[in-house]
């Protein structure tokens, strides 16, 4: 790891040098600790490239902050890097940024995530008196945002964005806030863009995530079950899934993405107890299914995880396969699934498979969910 500053700004660089570049850009009020846990994973195969925005984190602050100034200070970090070209990333104003960025760089934009934003949008009801208070109190006051940006305020993922709230320029924070509202050319944003959404963001709802990508020329939409508007922490296993599924091409194999995905399905306690319980008679296999069912097919953007849980929960069923079943019948609670969604999936069952297939599996199911 590397941690040097540009004209200011705060950058941490790390991962192997020959690695592809990748820029991520953090939220409006936070700073690059926000991407952490997703760092961690992607520095294995990246060159992944962090900034503190003006005024947040450990850069000054600056007067006269724009999308164009923060996209220009960007471009200034890659250069001083000698980045010729990059993936970027972003989230909310970082998301933002990145757009910018491929908006008037195009011929250094390998590819664009824009994680939780929707576009340049009218101020919501409200906003003068929360800048207000913000004017008179500092930061603190920032902190009634807190149930918009995180499903549990008082949760780690909560606490982690209080602390860098607090640790945020109150002067940047505006500037940075009325920047949201300035318009991006999304038709120069030419590069692959993934437009990713959280299912429970309260800022950004997703039908405004989807109209973004809808108006980029080369856009997929990405949506997030059960997630908010900054689920880094709270479900940073998800969220580093969808950006693995975007930065690696289709169809390729990795058994990376594949333990990302495993992890996010089946849960952190699960994969843990498996992987320790290897052992050389099974650790080809493990890998197998990690680049094939997790790596190739669990990534792939067609479906959505909660439409490949009840998939596979489908033929499992059918095929009478309990121990499998069971598995990922207590993974729904991370795919979004529910209850009623498996019942009307076990009532195809019924029809296609037999109705003492999806009896048995009503069962097993019926005990999975009430341990």
């Amino acid at each position: 790891m590397r941690t040097l500053f540009v004209e200011g700004w705060h950058v941490i660089e790390e991962g192997p040098p020959g690695g592809e570049p990748l820029l991520l850009l953090h939220a409006l009020g936070t700073d690059l600790r926000l991407w952490d846990a997703q760092a961690r994973v992607l520095a294995r195969m990246f060159r992944v490239v962090r900034c503190d925005f003006p005024g947040h984190g450990m850069s000054a602050a600056l007067q006269g902050v724009t999308l164009a100034s923060l996209a220009d200070g960007a471009a200034r970090v890659l250069d001083t890097l000698g980045v010729a070209s990059a993936h970027v990333a972003g989230a909310s104003l970082g998301a933002r940024v990145v757009l910018e960025f491929a908006a008037r760089d195009p011929e250094r934009t390998r590819s664009v995530a824009a994680c939780f934003t929707g576009g340049a949008t009218a101020p919501p009801p409200g906003r003068a008196a929360f800048e207000a208070a913000v004017r008179e109190r500092g930061m603190e006051a920032a902190h009634a945002l807190l149930p918009d940006l995180v499903r549990e305020p008082l949760g780690t993922g909560g606490r982690r964005v209080a602390a860098m709230q607090r640790g945020t320029d109150p002067r940047a924070f505006l500037a940075a806030l009325h920047a949201l509202g300035e318009a991006t050319d999304f038709s120069r944003v030419a590069a692959r863009t993934t437009v990713v959404a959280g299912e429970r963001d309260a800022l950004v709802p997703v039908e405004a995530a989807r109209a973004l990508a809808e108006r980029l020329p080369a856009a997929r939409f990405t949506l997030l079950p059960g997630c908010a508007h900054l689920p880094h922490d709270e479900a940073p296993e998800t969220l580093t899934a969808a950006l693995l599924d975007h930065l690696l091409p289709a169809g390729t194999p990795t058994a990376e993405a594949g333990m990302a995905v495993r992890r996010a399905v089946l849960g952190e306690a699960h994969v843990a107890r498996s992987e320790a319980a290897l052992t050389p008679l099974d650790l080809a296999f493990r890998d197998f299914i990690l680049e094939g069912a997790w790596g190739r097919v669990w990534t792939r953007p067609g479906l959505s995880r909660r439409d490949r849980s009840l998939v596979t929960l489908a033929i499992l069923a059918a095929l009478g396969q309990e121990g499998e079943f069971r598995l990922h019948v207590r993974a729904m609670a991370n795919t979004g699934a529910t209850a009623e969604e498996l019942a009307e999936a076990l009532l195809h069952v019924a029809t296609y498979a037999g109705v003492p297939a999806a009896n048995h599996a009503i069962k097993i199911a019926r005990e999975a969910l009430c341990a």
